[in-house]
């Protein structure tokens, strides 16, 4: 046994909760000799072990790595105040899972970094790694720090952490990325050397330390330009083109302790073109990629026959928009329900196509229906571009009380544009119509789970140019909803109002945070995700020792020609078309999904003539 391992197992562990999600040797797990290969990396989350575990993203990426022979690839996760206590006090590095290896003899260490509230865990697992969390303080021994994932595509506030973002779909630029370092590690180039090497060669390959930003008067941004010649100044985002040809792991990792979602979860179309106006996803991620129903169903089967799990999620930004739908409910009810594995969808998009679905989730047990409605009111789906009608969903929601659904779950924003309280009167008035519903079916009030979350204008959106609404609002609207809605059958979940501030000020920040980043970082926060764990006055205290006003972020309206801290990084969506959506917002003006309707030249597929 690693002798690192036994002393963990023997004098740590045993101290802590939840011992199973440190120690590692989980079914599927991959092991490999160090020395058999060319590129070590660790794919470390910034968060803990249960919901990192849950991302399909790492699963992918973990899976892919470990298919070449000259790579080894392992995880690590952020572990809880006892588990680092005790790893602190007994002067030990965070390890990797798969063979307790600190995180320092990597040669990249790899964060997939999916919300803005995980940067500070991102320079604590570094600290606690001996990792420098400064890149320009890296000596030559240490690893390549990298970071990849949804916040990539504006990344300005981690700029002086990270080595290397990878922009877009990590099943494309990552093997390049091991590729180009393997040659560079027998080249015995420096890490000055290397950094540049990435930042010509690879397109979605972005690396801060290449790039200058200059400011104007006014604190907004001048330009970012790259410092020396031969670096691109604009990064792409990288795109799967074919989802049929990508790599699924049909032998994922079955953690040995409880996780977020346990269950399979495939993937059938990447991208989506609704347009809804607040989705950075939906914008960045187009064009849409299905897979084939064949596809699915061998994955489905392989991935089944590796697990065990009794559930199959079906995922997608917009699953009901999968263009077989029908013809995959059938043939996936057709082979699981005789094996009591239930297949079940994230969320659905209210259409049409509602009312069928229940019918189509019709399987093996009738888990809570959830419907992103975002709006309550038909006037305001339209200003954010969701052209859906009551007549539909509510369709949709007979149906599925009929067929023995005894809860819905819904999700809105409050704060969005052109927003009045009316439109918070909705949101009450439609949670006591729905749960009305299933009284006149059924006999009693349906179980109504609400979840409402401040409306968070993101980079790369028509809403780029928004302010956000106000602390003040946002509590006031809580307050509003709580004493209007009374009904022991409706639930209601409110975001908290100052984590969401915060994520709204990193979202479109620039790398002046970094600042703000590492002072509230040192001043103990971490997990800033976490209801129990978020500080909001250190938070206001880094920005106070920082000097930067917080308020710059996102109570101002920009001007439409101001130059963003993302401009440099492109996901394909195009500056006309957003600026075109902006104003169509205030119009209360549908954009047609462009597969059944013109092309509105976006910028993402070969369609545009931007392209």
């Amino acid at each position: 046994m690693n002798p690192l391992r036994n002393y963990i197992i023997e004098n740590i562990l045993p101290k802590v909760e939840m011992p199973g999600q440190y120690i590692g040797k989980e079914c599927n797990s991959v092991r490999k000799e160090h020395s058999d290969v060319d590129v070590k990396i660790v794919l470390a989350f910034p968060d803990t072990y249960s919901i990192g575990m849950s991302h399909a993203g790492i699963q992918i990426l973990y899976g892919l790595l470990n298919d070449r022979e000259d790579t080894v690839c392992e995880r690590a996760f952020a572990p809880l105040s006892d588990m680092e206590a005790l790893l602190r006090d007994h002067k030990l590095s965070l390890f990797s899972l798969e063979t307790y290896t600190p995180l320092k003899e990597f040669d990249i260490v790899g964060f997939s970094v999916q919300y803005e509230l995980s940067y500070t865990n991102i320079l604590n697992m570094l600290d606690m790694s001996n990792i420098s969390v400064m890149s320009a303080d890296r000596e030559e021994s240490d690893p390549f720090v990298i970071a990849g994932g949804a916040v990539a595509i504006s990344p300005e506030p981690l700029a002086e952490f990270i080595d290397v973002f990878l922009v877009g779909d990590g099943e494309e630029s990552l093997p390049q990325l091991i590729e180009l370092f393997k040659e560079m590690k027998h080249q015995k180039l420096s890490r000055k050397e290397r950094l540049f090497s990435i930042a010509r060669k690879i397109k979605n390959a972005y690396v801060p330390s290449q790039y200058e930003v200059f400011y104007n008067s006014d604190d907004t941004i001048k330009k970012v330009q790259p410092k020396v010649s031969g670096i691109p100044s604009t990064v792409r985002s990288a795109v799967v083109e074919d989802l049929n040809a990508a790599y699924y792991p049909v032998k994922p990792v079955i953690p040995f302790v409880k996780t977020i979602h346990e269950r399979i979860s495939i993937e059938i179309m990447r991208g989506c073109t609704q347009g809804c106006r607040f989705c950075q996803a939906g914008m960045s991620k187009r064009p849409t990629r299905p897979r084939t129903v064949e596809n699915i169903l061998r994955l489905a089967e392989q991935s089944y026959a590796n697990t065990g799990y009794n559930e199959i999620s079906l995922m997608s930004l917009s699953v009901s928009d999968y263009p077989h739908l029908g013809q995959l409910m059938e043939r996936m009810n057709l082979a699981f329900t005789p094996r009591h594995v239930n297949i079940a969808f994230p969320s659905l998009r209210v259409n049409e196509q509602l009312a069928l679905l229940p019918s189509m989730l019709n399987t093996v047990r009738k888990s809570g229906l959830t419907i992103a409605l975002e709006a309550a009111k038909p006037s305001l789906r339209r200003v954010i571009n969701k052209n859906i009608t009551n007549e539909d969903f509510f369709r949709g929601i007979e149906e599925a009380f009929k067929l023995g659904w005894n809860l819905v779950k819904l999700y809105f924003m409050i704060g969005l544009p052109t927003e009045t309280d009316d439109d918070i009167e909705a949101i009450a008035e439609l949670a006591y119509d729905v749960s009305d519903v299933m009284k006149k079916i059924r006999g009693n009030y349906g179980q109504i789970n609400i979840s409402i979350a401040p409306f968070i204008p993101k980079a790369h959106t028509p809403y780029q140019w928004q302010p956000m609404v106000s602390m003040e609002r946002i509590k006031e609207i809580r307050e509003k909803l709580f004493n209007r809605i009374k009904r022991k059958s409706i639930r209601i979940k409110f975001h908290k109002a100052e984590r969401s501030i915060m994520e709204g000020i990193f979202a479109r920040g620039d790398r002046r945070l970094g600042k703000v980043i590492y002072t509230a970082w040192r001043n103990g926060c971490k997990f800033d995700a976490w209801e129990d764990h978020f500080q909001f006055q250190k938070w206001m205290d880094a920005f106070h020792a920082a000097d930067i006003d917080w308020n710059f972020y996102i109570y101002r309206e920009r001007k439409m020609d101001e130059v963003f801290p993302w401009e440099h990084i492109n996901c394909g969506v195009i500056r006309p078309f957003l600026i075109q959506e902006s104003e169509r917002s205030l119009q209360r003006e549908i954009t047609e999904d462009c597969r059944l309707s013109r092309c509105p030249e976006c910028g993402s597929c070969a369609r545009s003539k931007y392209f």
